[in-house]
């Protein structure tokens, strides 16, 4: 048990600086978030914004993404043995997906109605003529994201590869700051915007300010990569890059169905927002408050989950290469289990106080829409949990250079969430067809996880859920015990005291954080949870690891 403990502190010290960046990251990201929710609201004008400003994370991730991040650590790994150090391998690679993702921008900007009509075909309907026009718009000002999010990408996976891991952490933070700028400076001039106000130089502004956010958060990167001493130059040729694209074959496909599943939860989200217009319902119920709900849900499993992944994957794909299965598999079950200090009480936290949380922070807007996303959100909760340990699952195939048998995971989760989807579009009335949106999500991936644990097996040997539902279960129960008495609280203040303001809200919302924070780790104690004691290792660690960056960097 100590050794264990011993190597899940060190697991988590590597990756402190990633957390600590990701912590920052997060916070101007939310601040950027809330700006956009306040300038554009969460009816019809926010969705054509948020599905045009989603389109290029898809392409990039359905074409490209998934493989670079999945498959190309291990092979720069390997390129490392090279006599050159690997600059001819990663110079090749970054020449050629550059090449690709030119020709997929040019082609996407072509057929931008297109990909308006596949992902939103309710704003070809008659009336909605302005939606159909400003979406359009909107889309072909960010499809140029696609390529520098993959330049972003390959020189972040580099730069990893070779030890620097705080850069990819760091860079989206530029990102995020340039968004704030715009967003203020929206609020500002322009306050009061909507679908039938909106001017065609203003979209052509927020369209192409957002697009320069990625532009700066890329070329962050280029310094990082020259004080690393790589050398990154043009270079044509496939030479060395088969294995490669063979593996991120089944990557693609993998990709492909995650996104085909993501395409019908756009659909059904901006139906039930095109519905909503039709009868007249006030509140916001479309794409635009799953996007911000299932936002506020991943900022545990960016700032722990990300951080760890990143972390474990150059060590594992390591371990994996020299046969070491069963260090494999206890690094697997490690981060699953220090991951769940953080998820559980998260999940916990949103299932109870979603609402409380979300109109506290998204300001600007009607109580009735923020109150709104916190309900989507609460649906979400226990999806965070779910989909975390999926993907440290899916890492684990990826060390192992195994790109296909994970495509079974992610087709029968898909499959899931589709069919309770389109149920919950023909079922439930309008006002609550986003709220299953979450609900499938959350659904989808509890199933899911089963189903990875067993294709793991010819890997690592068994992996049972024993190895990590026993601490898990303690989690929740430590979770309960700290937030539940703090949700009747909460109850009984909104029975009585409906009209408070949001300032007082947010007050609430602060104590019962606080509060909520120290009965947490004070239960998980006395439970007695090992991993808790990462928290309090957390501003040491941290601490740690950044002076050791900056010295090896």
């Amino acid at each position: 048990a100590k050794e264990g403990q011993v190597k899940s502190n060190e697991l988590f010290r590597a990756s402190g600086i990633m957390a600590l960046g990701t912590i920052i990251s997060r916070i101007t990201g939310f601040v950027r978030g809330i700006l956009i929710v306040a300038v554009l609201g969460t009816t019809l004008l926010a969705d054509t914004y948020n599905v045009a400003n989603t389109m290029p994370n898809i392409l990039y991730n359905l074409l490209v993404g998934g493989a670079l991040t999945a498959i190309f650590i291990p092979q720069l790994v390997r390129s490392f043995d090279h006599e050159d150090g690997g600059d001819d391998f990663a110079s090749r690679l970054i020449t050629t997906i550059s090449l690709i993702l030119l020709v997929l921008v040019s082609l996407g900007m072509f057929f931008a109605p297109a990909l308006v009509r596949l992902y939103a075909p309710e704003f070809f309907t008659t009336g909605f003529e302005t939606e159909q026009e400003i979406a359009i718009a909107f889309t072909r000002y960010c499809l140029p994201q696609i390529f520098f999010l993959g330049l972003f990408t390959m020189l972040g996976q580099v730069a990893n590869a070779r030890g620097s891991f705080g850069p990819l952490m760091w860079a989206p933070i530029a990102n995020n700051i340039v968004g704030i700028a715009l967003f203020g400076g929206f609020l500002i001039f322009s306050p009061g915007i909507d679908i039938s106000s909106i001017t065609s130089n203003q979209v052509a502004l927020l369209g192409w300010g957002t697009t320069f956010s990625v532009v700066v958060q890329a070329l962050v990167l280029v310094p990082v990569i020259r004080k690393l001493g790589i050398s990154i130059k043009p270079k044509l040729g496939v030479s060395g890059l088969g294995k490669s694209f063979n593996l991120a074959g089944w990557t693609l496909v993998y990709v492909l169905i995650s996104q085909l599943g993501y395409l019908v939860t756009v659909n059904v989200a901006t139906t039930a927002a095109v519905r909503s217009a039709q009868e007249n319902v006030a509140t916001g119920v479309g794409y635009t408050p799953y996007t911000f709900a299932y936002f506020v849900m991943l900022l545990p499993y960016s700032i722990v989950t990300i951080s760890i992944i990143t972390a474990i994957l150059p060590h594992i794909s390591k371990l994996a290469l020299d046969g070491k299965r069963d260090e494999v598999k206890a690094q697997l079950i490690r981060a699953i289990r220090l991951v769940g200090v953080i998820t559980v009480p998260s999940a916990v936290a949103f299932l109870l106080f979603g609402p409380l949380i979300t109109e506290s922070i998204f300001i600007g807007i009607p109580t009735e829409d923020s109150r709104y996303i916190g309900y989507v959100l609460s649906a979400l909760s226990f999806g965070l949990v779910t989909f975390s340990i999926n993907l440290i699952l899916i890492r684990g195939f990826n060390a192992f250079e195994d790109t296909k048998t994970q495509v079974i995971s992610i087709l029968v989760i898909n499959v899931f969430s589709v069919a309770m989807s389109y149920f919950f579009l023909y079922s439930l009335k309008t006002q609550w067809i986003t709220v299953g949106l979450g609900v499938a999500f959350s659904a989808s991936y509890l199933i899911g996880l089963f189903v990875t644990l067993g294709l793991l097996k010819k890997h690592v040997g068994k992996l049972a859920i024993s190895e990590f539902f026993g601490q898990h279960l303690r989690l929740l129960i430590a979770s309960l015990l700290a937030m539940v008495p703090l949700f009747i609280m909460t109850q009984y203040i909104s029975w009585f005291t409906a009209d408070l303001t949001r300032a007082a809200r947010a007050g609430e919302l602060l104590v019962v954080m606080v509060v909520a924070f120290f009965a947490y780790i004070l239960a998980a104690k006395a439970l007695h949870i090992e991993e808790i004691s990462m928290i309090r290792h957390l501003g040491s660690s941290i601490s740690r690891r950044s002076a050791k960056t900056e010295e090896n960097e």
